[in-house]
């Protein structure tokens, strides 16, 4: 054909799309499909609620509180809820409200950074275990195995005990507590991903076991690890109101919900002033219930 229509040259049959332009699609639309069931799902929503409005006073602190937390009341006092104090006050006169508000702060801050640390430590031991299985294996199991017989509070109090009370110190003995059991769950997934095709792939194209398992096999394990670390947080906000109500964790003057129940629990001896116990202990339960919530509905979008 003569012109310049006919100059064009011959028209490929098939248009070629780079695999890697393929794999990032549907990685996107998987993603949304994700977000979509999240959003959809009532559990996940009202633990985001629940867990987002002590993020929001855990980063606002005492900047916002109706009144100091720490600032005594002129008498020292305990009063019932009132127009000026609508939780009451506490055997010396702070106001409950702003003391519950501002006591997200410490352990906001405490429990997802020991959550953290065990998840990569637990995923580092789960990968390790769970791919080269063996001699590795048996030996990391079965100290995993000795770990897990003890009583998980004795070995936190007595590593506190040793070490000395402070945020960073709880952190890290939380986050050590927590890495067996993540490695355990970690590497039960490893052993059902390791004998999958793409795995043997990799191996045949001379990738080394590092690229395996953080580039090939970790993507494809990070659902159970995600919920895994959900239901990790909820534990160490319980261990961290539980340790420092023994004295072991965050320390006084901070307004932390578990101190107000340190300070204030043998006021309920009296019958009277229950308030100052019963609100700094609703604060940790709707915390804990809403990122079971959250667990909760991760765990119905993962097992779909």
């Amino acid at each position: 054909m003569s012109g310049p229509i006919g100059d064009i040259g011959p028209v490929p049959s098939e248009i070629h799309v780079p695999p890697s332009a393929g794999r990032s699609h549907e990685a996107r639309q998987a993603r949304r499909e994700t977000l979509g069931q999240l959003v959809r799902s009532k559990t996940f929503v009202v633990g985001m609620a629940i867990v987002g409005f002590w993020v929001f006073w855990a980063i606002a602190g005492s900047r916002l509180t109706p009144h100091d937390p720490l600032a005594q009341g002129e008498e020292i006092l305990v009063r019932p809820g009132s127009s000026g104090h609508w939780l009451g006050t506490d055997q010396l006169g702070r106001d409950v409200l702003s003391r519950v508000l501002a006591g997200a702060t410490d352990v906001m801050k405490v429990a997802p950074l020991a959550t953290l640390l065990g998840i990569v430590g637990g995923t580092i031991v789960g990968l390790v275990t769970g791919y080269f299985r063996g001699v590795v294996d048996d030996v990391v199991s079965r100290i995993i195995d000795a770990v897990l017989a003890l009583p998980l509070i004795v070995i936190a109090v007595t590593a506190l005990v040793a070490l000395g009370s402070s945020n960073w110190t709880l952190i890290v003995v939380i986050g050590v507590v927590f890495t067996p059991i993540v490695g355990r769950t970690v590497r039960a997934s490893v052993l059902g991903e390791r004998e999958l095709d793409y795995v043997a792939a990799a191996r045949l194209r001379g990738e080394r076991a590092p690229y395996v398992m953080f580039t090939e096999i970790l993507p494809n394990v990070m659902g159970p690890i995600i919920v895994e670390a959900t239901v990790r947080l909820g534990y160490a906000i319980f261990a961290v109101a539980g340790l420092t109500f023994l004295g072991f964790g965050v320390q006084p003057p901070s307004p932390d919900w578990s101190l107000q129940i340190s300070d204030n629990y043998t006021l309920l001896a009296s019958g009277q002033y229950w308030w100052t116990v019963l609100f700094p202990s609703l604060a940790i339960a709707t915390l804990i219930v809403g990122v079971n919530l959250i667990a909760d509905g991760l765990q119905q979008v993962v097992d779909r």
